[in-house]
Order: C-alpha cells, then sequence, then structure tokens
C-alpha cells in the first residue's frame, strides 16, 4: 500500500509558474508509475500527467504538453510537477496518484480505480 500527499499549490497569475510536490511512502512506493490529475470547479477529474516507476517515460494531456513537466526522484520518493506558463483554465484541485500500470492512469475515466490518490492540493490562476 502507498500513501500520498500533495503540497505546493497556491494562488498565482496567468503566465506564471508553480510547482507541485508529491510525497509517497510505502514499503513499495518507489515501484509505482506516479501521475497528477485535476478537478476544475464543477468538472470531472481529468489526467494531467503520468510517469513510469523507473521516470523513463512520461505522458501528457495535449493541453498541458510543453508547459507542464513531471518527474520523478526515487531516491527520496517525490514526485513532481513543474507547470509553466499557467493559464486561468489550469485552476483545478491537483491530485497526485499512484498505480502499479501507467497505462490505467492516462486511461482513467470518473469512477476508475487506482491504488492510491492523495487529498489534493488547490491550484489558482488568475487572470
Amino acid at each position: 500500500q502507498v500513501q500520498l500527499v500533495e503540497f505546493g499549490g497556491g494562488l498565482v497569475q496567468a503566465g506564471g509558474s508553480l510547482r507541485l510536490s508529491c510525497a509517497a511512502s510505502g514499503r513499495t512506493a518507489s515501484r509505482y508509475a506516479m501521475g497528477w490529475f485535476r478537478q476544475a470547479p464543477g468538472k470531472e477529474r481529468e489526467f494531467v500527467a503520468a510517469i513510469t516507476w523507473t521516470g523513463s517515460n512520461t505522458y501528457y494531456e495535449d493541453s498541458v504538453k510543453g508547459r507542464f513537466t513531471i518527474s520523478r526522484d526515487n531516491a527520496k520518493i517525490m514526485v513532481y510537477l513543474q507547470m509553466n506558463s499557467l493559464k486561468p483554465e489550469d485552476t483545478a484541485v491537483y491530485y497526485c496518484a499512484a498505480n502499479g500500470i501507467v497505462t490505467m492512469m492516462m486511461n482513467w475515466r470518473p469512477g476508475g480505480t487506482l491504488d492510491a490518490w492523495g487529498q489534493g492540493t488547490l491550484v489558482t490562476v488568475s487572470s
């Protein structure tokens, strides 16, 4: 079992940057694929980015490609989401997730299950 805690959310102006962090704990935490999801007000939760447990492959939702970068440090069991060129439509609660199979995160839809979720951290982008 893996436990996840996100931090680093906050208020930022459009065009600015923010880095989210996710601390994972558990005996096998470093062996999980990790991902970030977000849920904007009044909308369903959606996939944002994912990274394999080795860090060798990354995947992004189209609207964040070229702006967001997911990375991980398995020595610290941390996952990061660097968000640049932020837009007001990026405003959402961002959730860290872990799963044994990375493609399940990329194909996740509301109602689906993943191995673990964090509690979420709010990102607000002002115009």
